[in-house]
């Protein structure tokens, strides 16, 4: 069997180091990166926004330059080998790696989402301080923050794409609104019970009037099982002009 030069495996022993040192770093700074961004936030909705749109895709950033620092740190200390040893090895350690990629990518899409959404919840409703008083504010049921919705936030909800939270000081009168997803995250599909049950598309059956309710109909399918379903949703009717309230869409 060929043996492999011995100056090829002390330039491959250097520079798998250097790699491995390099790869390790990105996969800190990636993660030290949206951590400091969450840590020095103070404000509940930022903190929501960041753990639903960066999180898991930090998570699999750091995840991938990690296993790349562990592959060639594993092949970094290598004696005299046959050339085919060379390639065996080589060969094992990037099937390894795939393996252990695809079980982090699974754990942080089936599993890690049940964790996310308990976060995300908490901070949904923890209270708002008023910056006038100091004091918690009042977030307001459906059925009293259309007052302070323009029409054009209340089709955006009665369509449901997009959720508004209103807080209001009830000392002072000020107020703050939050905008959120319409599209909750994904739920736990009835089927296979991961939680990976999203909607498809949507349907207005009927449009709402300002006599009666609209109806809406939701697909839903798994991304892990492909398990599908239909559901059916009453759509708010219109609000009348000068009317001070209306009722909320109800499921």
């Amino acid at each position: 069997m060929l043996e492999t030069p011995l100056e090829f495996i002390e330039s491959w022993n250097q520079w798998a180091k250097i790699i491995a040192l390099i790869s390790l770093g990105l996969a800190v700074i990636s993660f030290l990166r949206y951590w400091l961004k969450y840590a020095t936030s103070k404000e509940p909705k930022v903190k929501y926004d960041l753990i639903n749109q960066k999180e898991i895709t930090t998570l699999k950033t750091s995840s991938v330059f990690l296993i790349i620092a562990l592959a060639f740190v594993a092949n970094s200390f290598i004696d005299e080998i046959g050339a085919a040893w060379m390639v065996i090895r080589t060969f094992v350690t990037l099937c390894l790696s795939v393996i252990i990629g695809v079980i982090i990518s699974n754990m942080l899409k089936f599993y890690y989402p049940f964790y996310v959404e308990k976060r995300l919840k908490k901070l949904r409703y923890m209270p708002r301080i008023s910056p006038k008083t100091g004091k918690a504010m009042k977030l307001l049921s459906e059925e009293e923050e259309d007052v302070y919705l323009d029409e054009g936030m209340q089709a955006e909800e009665n369509v449901f794409s997009i959720d508004y939270d209103v807080w209001v000081d009830e000392e002072t009168g000020f107020t703050k609104i939050e905008k959120y997803s319409g599209h909750l995250h994904a739920l736990q599909c009835p089927e296979c019970n991961y939680q990976t049950f999203k909607v498809d598309k949507e349907q207005v059956l009927k449009q709402p009037t300002e006599m009666d309710e609209g109806e809406l109909m939701k697909y839903f399918e798994c991304t892990y099982c492909g398990h599908k379903e239909s559901r059916r949703f009453n759509i708010s009717r219109i609000k009348e002009a000068g009317a001070d309230t209306e009722t909320a869409p109800a499921v």
